[in-house]
């Protein structure tokens, strides 16, 4: 579990993850709501406002691809025309619980979404889904291209890490654990090797060969003083992701995470967590 010594035996374990725990599709419900305030400051409003015009008026039928508590519905639903039924697809069932909670026009799907076809697509104007191309493969994201440009929907993929971080000020420990971080992204979990921050651009290549027009934003996390709870919560993440690849790290990680807590407690501590949104708008197949 998260803030757990994982069977390190009396390793000094203070720097891990408490709620989070980057590139695993296991999300607590607590690290989510945390974090939806900074993911809706983050997403291209530009790019949903487009999807929106792909969409006409309605009604829009549309399915958020591992939805989580919600918060992809929460914060498109009010740029896209409506009427709107959604489908919000996940494999926890806890979630999808509060997912759908207060939320008529919501319909539960649970299940492996990596599994989804073009006929699961049939009558989808929409496919969303908010931090989730880098969980998948590049077998599992072509599938996933390929569904959508055959069934003609639009796709819109928010917040996909890119790979980049920037802190101020600067410490010698940060390229390493940024490297070690990536690395993690990237790394072969029960024999799938995951896409990390390289899944967006996997994705638009694959659309673009399909012939399918693209459009990529910038959607950083800026993070500090201001959102000091999430700052730390993802600082233990990076940390513990980054000693999880690298266990070299770890008896430098306790004291890499006190320096930048007091940096943070401090009001002097900076981040930005580069991320992409993806736009994808295939013509309607032929009748």
């Amino acid at each position: 579990m998260p803030g757990h010594d994982g069977g390190r035996g009396d390793e000094d374990t203070s720097w891990a993850a408490r709620l989070s725990e980057p590139g695993s599709p296991v999300c607590t419900p607590d690290w989510l709501t945390l974090r939806e305030p900074a993911d809706a400051v983050a997403r291209s409003v530009e790019l949903a406002r487009r999807a929106a015009e792909h969409l006409g008026d309605g009604p829009v039928s549309v399915r958020d691809l591992g939805c989580g508590t919600g918060a992809m519905r929460r914060w498109l639903a009010p740029l896209l025309p409506g009427p709107q039924r959604w489908y919000l697809h996940d494999r926890d069932p806890e979630l999808l619980a509060r997912a759908t909670e207060g939320a008529p026009d919501a319909e539960p799907v649970p299940g492996d979404l990596t599994a989804l076809t073009v006929d699961d697509l049939a009558g989808t104007d929409l496919v969303t889904a908010s931090a989730l191309l880098d969980l998948l493969t590049a077998d599992e994201v072509t599938a996933l291209v390929a569904a959508c440009a055959e069934a003609g929907c639009v796709a819109l993929f928010a917040l996909s890490v890119a790979g980049r971080v920037e802190l101020e000020p600067a410490d010698p420990l940060d390229a390493h654990v940024a490297a070690a971080f990536n690395d993690h992204q990237r790394r072969t979990a029960d024999g799938r090797r995951l896409l990390g921050p390289d899944a967006h651009a996997v994705a638009a290549a694959e659309f673009r060969a399909r012939g399918v027009p693209v459009t990529t934003r910038p959607s950083p996390w800026l993070l500090g003083p201001a959102k000091a709870e999430l700052t730390e919560e993802w600082l233990r993440g990076w940390i513990s992701a980054a000693c999880d690849q690298r266990p070299d790290l770890r008896p430098s990680a306790g004291a890499y995470l006190q320096r930048r807590l007091a940096d943070l407690a401090a009001g002097r501590l900076h981040v930005r967590v580069d991320h992409v949104d993806l736009l994808a708008t295939p013509g309607r197949p032929p009748c």
